[in-house]
């Protein structure tokens, strides 16, 4: 077993997908974003208020060496800028969750907890910037990626399905 990494925008749904192949596999799940905001004991939205995405930035480099040299077997579900990190192919197998930008916004918007979804994203404020933004990883994103899945209209169970059989036919 190998390290698998998701990458993705914000609110695709790597969080759901990693929840749910910890469930269906030997793999843990851990979260680049929980750790940072553990590490620093501050919500990632206050990180940003407080210290801006600079010094936010420099918190991922951190995790990112950490889970290079200290982390074997696991799923980790990054933030969507962690994807910038040079050594994520050391790292593990890249798997891109992948979805048009208006499919992403509409699946956070059904959430139940839609407002606060929103909330804690500081670069969803802008939807405009956001889209910029979208605009820019996405190409970047498929670059990188070892496997691509579309999650676009499909359950997080069904993610997590494709993914440990397209990872398996990987390694």
């Amino acid at each position: 077993m190998k390290n698998i990494i998701l990458i993705g925008f914000m609110g695709v749904g790597k969080g759901s997908v990693a929840r749910e192949v910890s469930l269906h596999s030997e793999y843990i799940a851990i979260d680049t974003d929980d750790l940072i905001e553990s590490m620093e004991n501050k919500k990632i939205k206050n990180i940003f208020a407080d210290n801006g995405e600079e010094y936010f930035r420099q918190l991922e480099k951190n995790i990112a060496k950490w889970l290079e040299k200290s982390v074997k077997n696991t799923l980790i579900s990054t933030g969507g800028g962690f994807y910038k990190q040079d050594n994520l192919k050391k790292i593990g197998i890249i798997v891109l969750l992948d979805s048009p930008f208006d499919a992403i916004i509409a699946r956070i918007k059904k959430h139940p907890n839609a407002v606060k979804k929103l909330k804690k994203r500081p670069l969803l404020k802008d939807l405009e910037k956001a889209k910029i933004l979208y605009d820019e990883r996405r190409p970047a994103y498929l670059k990188l990626a070892n496997i691509v899945i579309n999650v676009t209209e499909k359950s997080p169970q069904d993610c997590a399905k494709e993914l440990l059989k397209k990872v398996k036919k990987h390694v």
